[in-house]
């Protein structure tokens, strides 16, 4: 079993840079960020494979936002630059066992708690 503890989460004003952490307790596979903002569903932001190579973003992220991850600490990064009002809301680090990086929810065994990102305009 393993647990995801996401981190950084804050309030910034727009146009600011916040960078979240998500720390694995043990070793996975792809991993992926997601966001839930209130009144709406949970959508994906950004994957990684296991290697690095391999990252995807959500249009409405894409050029703004960089998810990287170091194996050797087991941690995945999300580096936000440029935010904007409409990035509020929680943010959700997740795992797969496999090496492969989707971009659906739905392929994501192990969540985190999520961590409050707050855009000030």
């Amino acid at each position: 079993q393993v647990q995801l503890v996401e981190s950084g989460g804050g309030l910034v004003q727009t146009g600011g840079s916040l960078r979240l952490f998500c720390v694995s307790s043990g070793r996975t596979g792809s991993m992926g960020w997601f966001r839930q903002a209130p009144g709406k569903q949970r959508e994906s932001v950004a994957t990684i494979n296991w290697s690095g190579g391999n990252t995807y973003y959500a249009d409405p992220v894409r050029g703004r936002f960089t998810i990287s991850r170091d194996n050797v600490k087991n941690i995945v990064y999300l580096q936000m630059n440029s935010q904007k009002p409409e990035d509020t809301a929680v943010y959700y680090c997740a795992a797969r066992g496999s090496i492969v990086a989707l971009a659906a929810q739905e392929a994501y065994n192990y969540w985190g708690q999520g961590t409050q990102v707050t855009v000030s305009s």
